[in-house]
């Protein structure tokens, strides 16, 4: 008997490896999927500026590190006792205007070696709902709880997301021609739009991506992380307490079905003996200085040194 509905997907050509250079960018699922990555020990950069909801802010950010556009005064402003920046994620507002100019020039910087070396570049959209700065017209990535009469709330057309998202390749590959994309889109509802507009959101976001990855099918790919959420995960124990995100599990199904299909099967072996490195480093003896536990951590010390010599950039 089958009590869910399989979402069937095709083995991506063009594999990630313990050699590929992965950035994981977007909203909050992307660091979902980035968490995987660093527990088997990719090579992968997560969301260095927070999370980012929209494409067009993706857009704008994405721009700014490839062109190295140094952040400056008037991008920054004081509200509630810290200094922020529209473009970037409140986890990264500071009492120090000086301070946060620097981590955001240091930012800069570090993405952009990223985004010029990474073999594959993950996006994961979360909303077409954008919020637009009054004073500007700017759309900006995050609110940083400034006042909504600030701000203009408006729904991004399926043509303006594809847009974004063709000059997110277009501009990343003007540095690094051998980038590949993998758009996903966040199976987590913004019910706060309201369930229907929440919806209609979605559906921009899926159909923009879906206009872009035929366009460029050798450049641009999908995973349905939406859709395997939604139909194959069609149950509330798949949801986290607040029924909105994916549960722990949800998230561990949905990764095994991405490594399954977006990883090289040659490196299984690997992310096997990567795991059980991790938990092995997680072991907590009850006596340390018993003889069995020390002839454990030699032979973890063991398995650690065999992946190290093979791939010498993983830390543990």
């Amino acid at each position: 008997m089958q009590f869910s509905t399989p979402i069937p997907i095709s083995k991506y050509s063009n594999t990630i490896d313990y050699h590929s250079k992965l950035v994981s960018i977007g909203s909050c699922f992307a660091e979902n999927i980035g968490e995987k990555f660093s527990y088997f020990k990719f090579q992968n950069t997560v969301n260095p500026f927070g999370i980012i909801f929209n494409p067009v802010s993706l857009e704008k950010i994405i721009s700014r590190c490839v062109s190295k556009t140094y952040f400056t005064e008037n991008d920054v402003f004081f509200h509630n006792d810290l200094w922020h920046c529209y473009e970037v994620h409140s986890e990264l507002s500071n009492t120090d205007k000086n301070e946060l100019l620097a981590q955001l020039n240091n930012l800069v910087d570090f993405a952009n070696k990223q985004i010029s070396e990474a073999t594959h570049v993950l996006i994961t959209l979360g909303t077409s709902w954008v919020y637009k700065l009054k004073s500007t017209n700017e759309i900006v990535a995050n609110c940083h709880k400034v006042p909504q009469k600030e701000f203009e709330k408006e729904l991004l057309s399926v043509s303006e997301i594809k847009q974004s998202l063709q000059n997110i390749i277009s501009i990343t590959t003007s540095v690094n021609s051998n980038a590949k994309f993998i758009f996903t889109v966040s199976p987590v509802r913004h019910t706060k739009d309201g369930f229907f507009e929440n919806n209609v959101s979605k559906a921009h976001l899926l159909s923009a991506v879906f206009k872009t990855v035929n366009r460029q099918p050798t450049t641009a790919n999908y995973f349905p992380s939406y859709e395997i959420m939604m139909d194959e995960l069609r149950d509330y124990r798949f949801y986290a307490n607040d029924m909105l995100h994916p549960s722990q599990q949800a998230i561990d199904f949905i990764w095994i079905k991405f490594f399954e299909n977006y990883v090289n099967e040659k490196e299984f072996q690997t992310m096997q003996e990567i795991c059980n490195i991790q938990k092995g480093l997680q072991h907590r003896p009850f006596n340390p200085n018993r003889p069995a536990h020390q002839q454990f951590l030699l032979a973890l010390n063991q398995k650690i040194t065999k992946v190290k010599a093979q791939f010498p950039h993983i830390t543990f």
